[in-house]
């Protein structure tokens, strides 16, 4: 098991992680605009949304829905960018969209619709149009979302209840509803039931490019590490106290026969716990960030740069972006995760894509500790058009992996790679080392002739493990080096074909 010598190397990790990750990193690649802010406005941006107009919708945590006019203005002052207040008097916004001609926001205890139907630019119409799960004011009971899937219904995901709940709020007090699940409103209908569950602080739900829904977790009992999960229905993420709500008629999930193990492995949690769905993509801690959140899947069509369908994670301590690759192994979904962006300047909550294809970024660190200089704000990522070289996707075969690059690259000191695989903890303490670490044993490396794809084999492939690479220095063709050389595959399945 985990020895108190390798406790003391993850956290001089972690020490040397965050002394590198305090300052806004530069690039070739990115432009970063910051938005100035209205005098006196904490915008402290919870959800993003782009209106068919180009307008940009913001969300506040403390209960205001801003539109600004103009967000691809340079320079990007409060007079070119044009503020105007569309909504207020809500209860923590956690998640804005867009859907059939008006804005959703999600609330602590509802979903509720805006409109503005007189045409002054202001709402006038608030409607509630998703509830039915419990609130007992504790602390950390949290409401995101929402998505609308194909067919129209709306999902949000909710946090456990987490701290001191309101005496004598009756059945609330004692079990609050549908906490620690996803919950669907099916189109026609306002009540929420569950969907999908054993979340403990879901703060992403989004769409990947097929319209399948996908959302993040945070690191804490039953989540080793910060997870990115493909949310359906019946779907079970081990985190054991939404159980309770399994016993009623409506849950898509059976009820468990006994008590859920504890401190097995996640490769044996796949293979014994009734139900377990592991995430498609681990993010190893510190490495890849400590908090991920909001998620938008990049539909610019390459306007954005050379990862088009791929998926951009907000990531809340490091203040910045990570992207995942994701691929279908046996049905089911599988991938990648690679750094993108770090060292903005404040705790990403929320992205989005503008139609000119920069990213905006919306941010707050809500009083928690992060990295950056202001406690919120928005930020605007603006390709510069030079693009750069990275590991574009990184793909499982059934002996090994296949590297594709975003441009040709030159052939390297490949035996240089730094490997390894391991997995974590399955239980109810907080968090997971990672446990049973040992190097891949990598061979012959193959460097195809248009330099844009490298195969290696790989003899110890394991189930149920992330297999983590470091790559040597890389350089494209035009002598690009590479930008980011660190990437982690989560391998739930070994193919069995090519």
């Amino acid at each position: 098991m985990v020895t108190k010598w390798t406790q003391r190397v993850l956290w001089g990790a972690f020490f040397t992680m965050v002394s590198w990750a305090g300052a806004e990193e530069s690039n070739d690649y990115y432009r970063i605009v910051t938005y100035e802010v209205p005098k006196g406005l904490n915008l402290e941006a919870s959800g993003l949304a782009v209106l068919p107009d180009g307008k940009l919708a913001v969300s506040i945590r403390r209960g205001e829905v801003w539109i600004i006019q103009n967000p691809s203005a340079e320079p990007a002052t409060v007079e070119n960018l044009g503020y105007k207040l569309f909504a207020s008097g809500m209860h923590e916004i956690l998640g804005l969209a867009w859907h059939e001609g008006a804005l959703y926001v999600t609330q602590r205890s509802e979903v509720t619709r805006l409109r503005d139907t007189d045409g002054d630019g202001t709402a006038d119409e608030y409607l509630s149009v998703g509830h039915g799960w419990g609130v007992s004011g504790a602390y950390h009971e949290y409401a995101y979302g929402p998505v609308f899937d194909r067919d129209g219904n709306m999902h949000n995901t909710l946090n456990c209840s987490m701290g001191k709940k309101w005496p004598g709020a009756g059945d609330e007090a004692t079990h609050t509803l549908w906490r620690g699940w996803s919950v669907i409103t099916k189109k026609g209908t306002t009540h929420a039931t569950g969907f999908s569950a054993g979340f403990r602080s879901p703060c992403g739900i989004g769409l990947n490019a097929e319209g399948d829904i996908f959302g993040t977790d945070q690191q804490g009992n039953w989540m080793p590490t910060n997870p990115l999960m493909h949310i359906r229905e019946g779907a079970y993420f081990g985190h054991a106290e939404a159980q309770a709500d399994m016993k009623r008629p409506e849950s898509p999930i059976p009820p468990p026969t006994g008590k859920q193990a504890d401190g097995i492995t996640i490769a044996e949690a796949i293979k014994t716990v009734p139900g377990y769905c592991p995430p498609a993509v681990w993010f190893p801690y510190v490495k890849f960030g400590q908090s991920p959140t909001g998620l938008r899947c990049d539909l610019t069509g390459g306007k954005f740069g050379p990862f088009e369908k791929q998926l951009f994670v907000g990531e809340f301590v490091l203040s910045g972006v990570n992207r995942a690759f994701l691929e279908k192994v046996d049905g089911e979904y599988q991938g990648a995760c690679f750094p993108f962006m770090n060292g903005l300047q404040s705790a990403v909550l929320t992205v989005n894509f503008l139609t000119d294809g920069s990213m905006v970024v919306g941010q707050t660190n809500r009083g928690w500790n992060s990295y950056g200089n202001r406690p919120f704000g928005i930020q605007r990522l603006v390709p510069t058009g030079k693009v750069p070289l990275e590991v574009q996707k990184l793909e499982a075969l059934k002996d090994g992996f296949r590297f594709t690059f975003t441009q040709p690259i030159k052939p390297a000191q490949w035996s240089q790679t730094k490997a390894q695989s391991y997995t974590y903890l399955f239980t109810a303490k907080y968090g997971s080392p990672e446990v049973e670490a040992e190097p891949l044993k990598l061979s012959d490396y193959k460097l195809s002739k248009d330099g844009l794809t490298l195969t290696v084999k790989c003899a110890n492939l394991r189930a149920g493990y992330v297999h983590e690479f470091e790559l040597p220095e890389v350089n494209a063709k035009d002598g690009t080096p590479l930008w980011h050389r660190l990437s982690a595959y989560t391998l739930n399945k070994i193919p069995k074909g090519e």
